[in-house]
């Protein structure tokens, strides 16, 4: 079942571990700061980004969590095919936070 998860959660995140750091950093700076790299975005974003620098034979039962709940999360509010589809701003965002962009090809 790793091996099938492993696919689909790299399916289902789109973006490379450089791209989403940077919108987790961008989405977490204000005009007067900036969160440190690894604690600015989301905890789920922050889990994801750990999961996607990691090689599939160092999984912890965690990270097997984390895929599946991005998974899931992304199929419920997508498409199976994951055609690039527009939508408003914050939905978009909330998706990219998780390492999918709703723009991007799968």
């Amino acid at each position: 079942m790793t091996d099938t998860l492993w696919d689909e959660f790299h399916r289902v995140v789109n973006m490379t571990s450089l791209e989403l750091e940077e919108w987790l950093r961008t989405r977490s700076a204000d005009e007067d700061a900036e969160q440190l790299p690894d604690q600015a975005g989301t905890p789920t974003g922050q889990e994801v980004l750990r999961v996607l620098r990691k090689r599939r034979t160092d999984l912890t039962e965690q990270d097997v969590l984390v895929m599946r709940k991005v998974v899931d999360r992304v199929r419920a509010e997508r498409r199976e095919d994951l055609e690039p589809t527009a939508g408003q701003a914050p939905w978009r965002h909330r998706l990219m936070s998780i390492g999918h962009d709703p723009l991007k090809p799968a």
